[in-house]
């Protein structure tokens, strides 16, 4: 990507990685701004677990019906953080009749994963 254009949200979704992993270079301001709510959105431990449950479930998609039991949590609490995991590019959200169906965004999940990439050392 070149450096004078900055990062989007839309930029998240390709295969191409935003930008090289921490350990080999500095995150561009443009660039941490547009990751970083992903990041925080990931940092609540409901969050990270809806995510997860999200990410795995059968078929690539999750029902907020199968999702709400497995917490001791209200459902517009639930409802709160899937919110917050759409609004920061994480999911994508149809609803289907009563329920809505939550399928993981995998363009955003790899680029995380590769700015967190730590390459072993040559020799190791």
């Amino acid at each position: 990507m070149p450096k004078h254009a900055p990062l989007t949200v839309a930029d998240l979704n390709g295969d191409t990685p935003c930008c090289p992993p921490l350990a080999q270079g500095r995150v561009p301001a443009e660039t941490a701004a547009v990751l970083a709510p992903a990041f925080k959105a990931l940092g609540d431990p409901v969050r990270l677990r809806l995510m997860s449950m999200i990410a795995s479930a059968e078929g690539g998609e999750a029902c907020v019906c199968d999702l709400t039991p497995a917490f001791d949590l209200t459902g517009p609490t639930i409802s709160h953080h899937l919110r917050t995991l759409r609004e920061a590019g994480l999911v994508d959200a149809e609803r289907r009749g009563t329920w809505v169906y939550y399928r993981a965004r995998p363009g955003i999940l790899r680029q995380l994963a590769a700015l967190l990439t730590v390459e072993p050392a040559t020799g190791s």
